[in-house]
């Protein structure tokens, strides 16, 4: 199986000027471990369930831009790589959450918990 087959319908997407309560909102209002930041030249970053607590934990004022707590520039994989080269991937740099990039263009983002639930047998 490749990991095409994981993206899902949709993927949260917010503005780097989005702040960072707005963003810890929509990720408990729609159940999301990380959201996609993006500009008019695409992906810039990706804000997760961490980076949001790093921010809070270091006393960052709620209405701070989420550009400014994101993980910049992250690592992308394409839609084709098998979902066991990702698993592997995944348990060895602790990443939770990988956007799915072709072409310059995102598909989505998948979660190690996406990830799992591919690698179980049926």
């Amino acid at each position: 199986m490749r990991i095409r087959a994981l993206v899902g319908e949709t993927t949260e997407i917010v503005g780097p000027e989005t702040t960072i309560l707005d963003v810890a909102t929509m990720m408990v209002e729609r159940s999301t471990g990380a959201v996609a930041v993006v500009d008019r030249t695409g992906l810039i970053g990706i804000c997760t369930d961490r980076d949001m607590a790093r921010a809070v934990a270091g006393g960052r004022d709620l209405t701070t831009p989420v550009a400014e707590c994101m993980t910049p520039s992250p690592d992308v994989v394409g839609p084709d790589v098998p979902v066991v080269e990702i698993a592997t991937w995944m348990l060895e740099t602790g990443y939770r959450h990988l956007p799915v990039v072709e072409d310059g263009e995102l598909l989505g983002i998948v979660d190690s918990r996406d990830v799992l639930w591919a690698l179980v047998p049926k």
